[in-house]
Parts: structure tokens; sequence; C-alpha cells
């Protein structure tokens, strides 16, 4: 047991919060626009995100092991530390990787047959890795990391609609853009000194902390309006879903009070806690507006 746990401190299995609530708030409104709920379908979808993203993660802390090990704040991560070989968390990424694609053929052999989870997903899975080799060549890595979360709404919704509508999840998925660009942004300016003496490629590293705070903070107020468009796309979206999109606004806020130029102390706090509070909010809303209202 004590072995698996470090498997998931390994991956950050608790981040999940950050992109399956934004998957299932997608699901939830294709469902609404198609024949219902179907129990094969959640299922589905959450084998995909768990496998898609342990991948990602695991291969994330293959590629940057060497990294990590000279970055002090990183040092003690498993690999780094020793905590787990190179080649055990070779494998797990190999059966992560292999699990997602099997998750797809859940939706390929359902009545109705939708094949389009099992044909995208090896270039889905080839994005969201790639995401961690871009640090060494651009600072635009957070926006990769940004549109990797993007597909999660986008193919949470084909998983259950095909390509009917894309413009709907397209819509979660621009704001799950600009909201993950922005707290990745504040996220590595706790290793901005390290990434300009290790030459690697982040927006902290080019812009100086306190810019890089600005940027994030208007990527965040760009969330906003496509969340607002949202409520005038889906006529089942009510006045509860506006009053939700003020609260994020005023979480967003909270959260760069939380950071400051001279005080990244509490980055953890904003970029974990206040995060998954707008992430799960917003689905519970969705839930409240399709099926109580």
């Amino acid at each position: 047991m004590q072995y698996f746990r470090r498997f998931l401190e390994l991956i950050r299995f608790s981040h999940t919060l950050f992109a399956l609530p934004f998957a299932l708030m997608s699901a939830t409104l294709a469902w609404n626009l198609e024949a219902g709920f179907r129990g094969l379908d959640l299922l589905g979808i959450l084998l995909c995100m768990i496998f898609a993203r342990s991948a990602a993660m695991a291969f994330n802390r293959l590629v940057d092991r060497k990294i990590d090990a000279t970055n002090p704040r990183t040092a003690k991560r498993h690999l780094p530390a020793g905590l787990l070989s190179v080649p055990a968390v070779t494998l797990f990424t190999l059966f992560c990787a292999a699990a997602f694609v099997a998750s797809t053929t859940l939706f390929y052999y359902r009545e109705p047959s939708n094949p389009w989870p099992l044909y995208l997903s090896g270039p889905v899975l080839i994005f969201i890795c790639f995401y961690s080799l871009t640090k060494r060549f651009t600072a635009l890595a957070h926006f990769w990391l940004g549109a990797s979360l993007m597909l999660a709404p986008i193919s949470a919704w084909i998983a259950i609609a095909g390509l009917k509508q894309l413009q709907l999840p397209l819509w979660i998925g621009l704001a799950v853009l600009f909201w993950s660009t922005g707290f990745d942004i504040l996220y590595a300016c706790q290793d901005v000194d390290y990434d300009r003496k290790a030459k690697l490629h982040s927006i902290p590293a080019k812009l100086g902390v306190r810019n890089s705070l600005r940027l994030a903070a208007l990527l965040h107020a760009l969330m906003l309006p496509f969340l607002v468009i949202l409520y005038f796309q889906v006529p089942v979206l009510g006045t509860v879903w506006l009053l939700a999109v003020m609260a994020v606004a005023v979480l967003l806020m909270v959260e760069h009070r939380l950071v400051r130029p001279e005080d990244l102390s509490r980055v953890n706090a904003a970029f974990f806690q206040v995060n998954v509070v707008i992430s799960m909010g917003l689905l519970l809303v969705v839930l409240w507006e399709v099926l109580v209202t």
C-alpha cells in the first residue's frame, strides 16, 4: 500500500480535481442534450481522465527527473529521491497510456457506437505528454498546459455527443484554457530564479514575477466572458449559473490577493485550494441547473 501511495503522490492524483469537474460538466450538458445519462459513459470518462492524466504526469516526472534533482523545491520528488525507480515509473507510464486507449473502447462498443474517442486517443495522449518538453524551448509552455486541460471538456463532449454542437464544449474549454494557464504561471513564479539559472523557458523567467502575476490576472479575467457566453448558449443554465460566475470572479480576486511579488509563500494555497473550489463549484451548479431547476 505504501508503494502504491507513492505512485499516487508521484502523479499528484489529488490534482485530478482541476480538470475532471470540467469534463463532467461538459458531459452533463451533453447528456442533457442527448438521450440522457448512461452509467457506461460516466465510467468511460472517469477512466479516460484518470489514466490520461496519470500517463502525462508520470511522463513528466520521467523526463524532468534530472531537472527536479537540481531544483531545491523539487529535489525530494520520488525519482530524484530514489523512492521510485526509473523502470518502475516507465512501466507505470506505459500501463496508464495503454489503459487510457483501452478505456476509449467503452464508447466504441456501446449502442450507438462512437469511434471518435478511440480514433483521437493517440493524438490526445501525444499532445498532453509533449507539454513536459515545451519548457525546454518556449516560454509558452504554460499555454500548452492550458490547451491540454482544455481538451478535457471537449473530449468528454465528443465521447457522448460525437461532433455535434462542438461550440458548446469549446466555450468551456476556452474558459479552462485561460484559467489553467493563469494558475500555472502563478505556480511557476516559485521557480523563477532556478529557471533562469538552468536556462529553462517560463513566463516568470522571461517577464519577471510582478509582470507574470499581472498576466495571470489578465488571463483569469478572460476566463469569465466564456462562462457568460455559455449562459446564452445553453438554455438550461439560468440565474444560479450567473451567480456562480460572479462567485468565480471573487475567488479569482482572492487568489491574486494571496500571491504577491514579494511574498510567494501562499502560492500553493492559491494554486490548489481556490482552484478546486472553482472547478467543483461550477460542476455542482451545472448539476443543480440540469437536475433540479
